[in-house]
């Protein structure tokens, strides 16, 4: 089940290219995640569709500069609400049915849920939240259920001009491997932790090309 909220044409393109090389195998909802109300909809949408969950994948994100004195409520709620609160209560709303199937909760944290990113509080402290959800997840949810979480270096840039050519080429230089990475890359540690990594839980993964290492 593949979830979208304004990207319908997006999405839809996704689910035809997954389709194409798995018949019938992707559904899409649509839902906004800042409703709290609707969340517990998009697990029952999808155990309509497939009849069981195997897993979740907790990926939808905003993200963008609060600094501090500018910050206002609406910022933090979307961003804590995405970030965070969303992620609960979706977890909460799966956890039973995961439990039934013995499977698995990962996470979409960042590098800068340890290391905070100037400019950008709000998001930080969002995603450090979700960070300490995971471990706290994993516990509530042993032993039936595994909650890990995949922490994104520089893998693809925002699509506005957050970055600049510059900031790009400092972010790189900051890598021990001096390179970006791929979603590629990312998809594959949500794999492992979803498929391959039975005796894993509570754990945070960073997938940055050695960038955390070095800031």
């Amino acid at each position: 089940m593949l979830h979208y909220r304004r990207s319908e044409s997006d999405a839809q393109a996704l689910q035809a290219g997954l389709n194409a090389v798995r018949a019938d195998s992707v559904a899409l909802v649509k839902a906004d995640l800042l409703d709290a109300s609707g969340l517990a909809e998009i697990v029952r949408n999808t155990l309509a569709r497939f009849d069981h969950v195997d897993a979740l994948v907790n990926n939808a994100s905003s993200f963008y500069p609060t600094p501090l004195g500018e910050i206002t409520t609406a910022q933090w709620d979307d961003l804590i609400g995405s970030n965070l609160r969303a992620p609960l209560f979706l977890s909460q709303a799966a956890a039973p049915h995961l439990k039934k199937v013995g499977g698995s909760i990962v996470n979409i944290v960042d590098i800068h849920a340890e290391r905070p990113l100037k400019n950008y509080a709000v998001y930080s402290l969002a995603k450090a939240g979700l960070a300490g959800l995971t471990r706290a997840l994993a516990r509530e949810l042993a032993p039936e259920v595994r909650v890990n979480a995949v922490a994104p270096g520089a893998i693809l840039w925002p699509e506005d001009d957050t970055f600049d050519a510059v900031s790009r080429q400092r972010i790189i230089s900051q890598t021990l491997l001096k390179r970006v990475g791929e979603p590629e890359d990312i998809a594959r540690a949500v794999y492992y932790f979803i498929a391959e990594a039975p005796y894993v839980t509570g754990q945070v993964l960073a997938v940055d090309g050695g960038r955390s290492v070095t800031l």
